[in-house]
């Protein structure tokens, strides 16, 4: 993926909730898009990108793209841009009511999961990727993209229906943040019309618009000139360039053409300021939002300002990680930067989480750094880390251009028609990068730096616990701050050390004992020296990855509830402190450019390291492990920092009512065993970094006792000589170990719990039915089935049937160890006055699948959507890393994939029945209610 494809993509996501820019202008020097594009427009308007891209094989990616959004409404038709969306799914002219979605689950696609749409204030997009190895559904798919385009049936029945289903959806958003977001938003937005257009929409609206008010906005806007289709997938291009033509070459624009008017946010040149207090607001926060233009990279001096903005953005992260690591600020955490905003803004944005009491120190604090910026820009040294970093990163991309998933490709179009943004392809944008970063120079960060951060069209907005609202600043105080900080004298800012070596001195190298394979999955097997086992799975999925894994039985279970928290703290803690000579400052300057990463975990059962690194970096990554096996640092220092900044954290939790109610749940779901207690600043007392420490040396002090998993593009010939220098050279021999049974898992018996927390008008129910389990892949297959079942079927009856909810949860999980147990869980948040109408709904259908089995159709979508996950799980690194970890921590067969296809065979509608007959037993029900307080 492209760096403007991540740049793509990052501004899609905040589309999501904000809007997008105008049409392309003319640009004389813009850069072309990307001659792989094939792309046309029809008479109507319509447009089309289409690309091949066989990552991954056997799959294409559809996307409808509209023009259109919530500012398109008038004020009877607000939200039913966001409703239109929904509809979309509950009927057009070849898939009356909810075929659509029945169709596309029995040819293997997950609708929410895979069958999506967003809409957002100036665009509506619809996405469906599906298999491309059958032309009967890609051929139904371009369908399915033609009838959302134009034939939607909008039956008055399924609109009803579909009301509950949008007003639980917005019901999802109540809460102290929502509330907040109401008020600043006008402001946010300098009073245009985005401040009346929320996407969600107006709940008076939701509930009694009529059917024609809806089929107006869609006959306005739903046109051909306003939309295209993206095709990106393993298909040929004049196959389905020929079938684009023919079947949206029909569409007809109104007679009647509405102006489709593009808005903008004015600049006012004036500062705002807003302090805001709610109950349910647990800490201190701060926003400072300077506007200005928008920057749409057109051309290659866009791109170059760009690059520009990731420099100063880039230091600015790693002078507040300097400071938050390396001592004990008036702050929790800082994000500050320059990006995307909405209606043709970007935004210098600083966010700022203050410790209790300290608001004006870390305001003080954050703002001197924010200053230094603006008056001295970079260093020499932070620009020439900054070149590398994104150099290595786009060299990363390039690498793997061959295997750039669809989907980036898709939404990088996405932006191209949308607001005209650069896709010339990352050949063409590798070279560009090459040729314009050793430009870059210290004045142009400084020019930058100058412009972005000034003293007109700034925004400040605080949000606050109730308690404080005496307490907090005005407008005048807070200007006041400002600008005693401007009067005050600077320097620029000062380097920090920079580690000269990972290793001073290279380690004794071990040897490999013996080797093996490759067997049936294509893993080698090694013996080292010390005791070492590796398995080794090169693949050729990616072609920049390597994924490492390593684990050793034992974890926090083997100690006292005494040393527990410092045991769970131990390997987060001593890796926060760097390793042998340098803090994590220094240690973080010495891998600038690097691609490799290494981190130790020590969990309830198994202790170990996760971590991974391009091919070119492997060596990096496992010299890191060799440090933090040998050399593990401790500073109290930064021990104290953290545990300060971990006790600020929990100020106020008792406001939050999920919070409140998540801390009930996990007591009770743990027996309330003090392991599974909420943490507290009592209990990070309980921290002591002595015992940290020497818990972390004592997991890791025979090595040998790790088993090794690399999955990814392995050279083995490369690959032994490191394993032999800095593997078979950890300190250990051949051993066994094991962990403690703490008896720990969900309560048995009938469990009753409802908190009663918060104002809003929202319920959460948490249902969980659990047991022992006899785990075994056959079994594992029926009970995973029953579960993708029950979801299901709670989707179609208290979603789709009662409208109570807009997403519904329910699965299940099982384990092996420590002991077989299973449990199915249902989520639903819905009205508190239908908690009991949706709990006894959910029962029913659960029944139904004890006394009749699942339906015909059920047990097809739960084949087509789980053969078609595997496929493309066969050709992830991911899974086959968590694969052979679980297998080889289970002491399961590891050629059970190879028989994933007979075992999928086997459930039918009789298997899946006498799965809910034995498991939907009801002996063990715990349900957790969450409701607001009375009034």
């Amino acid at each position: 993926m492209s760096k403007l494809s991540f740049r793509g993509c990052a501004a899609l996501c905040a589309l999501t909730t904000l809007g997008a820019g105008a049409p392309l202008q003319g640009h004389a020097q813009s850069l072309p898009l990307d001659p792989a594009v094939h792309t046309g427009k029809l008479a109507n308007g319509f447009t089309y990108y289409i690309r091949k891209n066989t990552a991954p094989r056997n799959r294409v990616t559809f996307y409808l793209v509209n023009k259109i959004g919530s500012m398109q409404e008038t004020e009877a038709q607000r939200g039913l841009a966001h409703m239109m969306e929904h509809m979309s799914f509950n009927g057009t002219t070849h898939y009356p009511k909810n075929e659509l979605v029945e169709y596309l689950q029995k040819s293997g696609v997950r609708f929410g999961a895979d069958l999506n749409a967003y809409t957002a204030f100036d665009e509506t997009v619809y996405q469906l990727p599906l298999p491309s190895d059958d032309s009967s559904i890609v051929r139904n798919g371009l369908q399915i993209m033609r009838d959302w385009a134009g034939e939607a049936t909008l039956d008055p029945t399924e609109i009803d229906k579909e009301r509950g289903v949008v007003l639980e959806e917005k019901r999802l958003r109540n809460g102290a943040q929502q509330r907040f977001q109401d008020q600043m938003m006008p402001l946010q937005v300098n009073h245009s019309r985005y401040a009346d257009r929320l996407p969600i929409g107006l709940e008076s609206v939701l509930k009694t618009f009529t059917p024609e008010t809806i089929r107006s906005f869609y006959k306005d806007w739903y046109r051909p000139d306003l939309q295209a289709l993206i095709v990106v997938g393993d298909i040929d291009v004049a196959t389905m360039e020929a079938q684009v033509k023919q079947m949206f070459a029909t569409l007809k624009n109104p007679a009647k053409e509405k102006k489709r008017e593009y808005y903008t946010i004015a600049l006012t040149g004036k500062n705002q300021f807003m302090a805001l207090t709610d109950a349910e607001q647990q800490r201190t926060q701060v926003q400072v939002m300077i506007k200005q233009p928008e920057l749409v990279i057109r051309n290659r001096e866009d791109y170059r300002r760009f690059i520009v903005m990731q420099m100063m953005n880039g230091a600015l992260q790693e002078r507040f990680q300097q400071i938050t690591t390396q001592g004990n600020p008036p702050f929790l955490q800082v994000q500050a930067g320059l990006g995307g905003f909405m209606g043709g803004l970007d935004a210098f944005t600083v966010n700022i989480a203050p410790k209790p009491g300290q608001l004006k120190e870390a305001f003080n604090m954050v703002w001197t750094e924010v200053q230094r910026m603006q008056r001295f820009g970079v260093t020499a040294a932070e620009l020439e880390r900054g070149k590398k970093n994104f150099l290595q990163e786009f060299e990363a991309a390039w690498k793997e251009r061959d295997k750039t998933p669809s989907d980036s490709y898709v939404k990088e179009y996405v932006q191209y028609f949308l607001k005209g943004a650069a896709s010339p392809g990352i050949d063409a944008e590798y070279a560009l990068v090459k040729t314009l970063v050793p430009g870059i120079t210290l004045d142009d960060v400084k020019a930058l730096a100058k412009q972005a951060i000034r003293d007109t069209d700034r925004d400040i907005y605080m949000e606050a616990p109730e308690k404080d609202k005496a307490s907090l600043p005005d407008a005048a105080t807070v200007d006041g701050w400002i600008a005693a900080v401007a009067r005050a004298p600077l320097q620029p800012w000062q380097e920090a050390a920079t580690g000269q070596s990972l290793l001073e001195t290279m380690p004794v190298a071990g040897h490999i004992l013996q080797r093996s394979g490759p067997d049936s999955l294509g893993v080698y097997t090694c013996v080292l020296s010390n005791g070492i086992k590796v398995l080794v799975k090169p693949t050729d999925y990616k072609n920049d990855q390597v994924m490492i894994s390593a684990f050793s039985a034992g974890g926090t279970s083997v100690y006292p509830d005494p040393l527990f928290m410092s045991a769970s703290n131990a390997a987060q803690l001593v890796a926060a402190n760097g390793l042998g000579n340098m803090d994590p400052v220094a240690l973080s300057k010495l891998l600038t450019g690097k691609n490799a990463m290494m981190q130790p975990f020590i969990q309830e059962r198994y202790q170990g390291f996760q971590g991974g690194a391009s091919p070119a970096d492997l060596e990096t990554a496992l010299q890191l492990l060799y440090l933090e096996v040998t050399a593990p640092r401790k500073d109290t220092n930064i021990f104290n920092g953290l545990i300060s900044r971990a006790k600020a954290s929990l100020a106020g939790r008792g406001n939050n009512p999920d919070a409140v109610f998540a801390d009930t749940a996990a007591a009770i779901m743990g027996m309330h065993h003090y392991r599974r207690q909420p943490l507290t600043e009592a209990r990070l007392e309980e921290v002591k970094l002595d015992e940290a420490y020497r818990v972390y040396k004592e997991s890791f002090a025979n090595a040998g006792l790790l088993t090794f998993v690399l999955v990814g593009n392995i050279d083995t010939a490369r690959l032994y000589p490191l394993l032999e220098q800095y593997v078979a050279s950890l300190p250990g021999h051949a051993g066994t170990s094991d962990w403690k049974d703490l008896g720990i898992h969900i309560p048995e018996g009938k469990v009753n719990a409802t908190v009663y927390k918060g104002n809003d008008n929202k319920a959460v129910v948490n249902l969980v039915f659990s047991g022992t389990y006899a785990y075994n892949a056959d079994n594992n297959m029926q009970l995973t089935a029953l579960g993708s079942i029950l979801q299901f079927r709670i989707t179609e009856r208290i979603r789709e049937t009662e409208g109570g909810a807009y997403s519904p949860r329910a699965g299940v999980t099982y384990n092996k160890l420590p002991e077989g147990r299973y449990a199915f869980s249902v989520q639903i948040t819905c009205a508190p006055a239908n908690v009991e109408k949706l709990i006894a709904a959910t029962k029913e259908e659960m029944d139904k699948l004890k006394t009749n089995g699942p339906s015909e159709d059920d047990v097809a979508k739960f084949v087509a959507e789980t053969r078609r996950s595997q496929e493309l799980q066969l050709r992830d690194n991911g899974f086959w890393m968590q694969y052979l970890v679980g297998r080889l921590q289970n002491g399961d067969p590891m050629n059970a994939v190879l028989h994933f296809d007979e075992r999928l065979a086997m459930v039918t509608r009789a298997s899946v029945q006498q799965t809910a007959a034995k498991y939907f037993t009801n002996e063990n029900e715990v349900r957790l209610v969450h409701l607001p307080e009375a009034k």
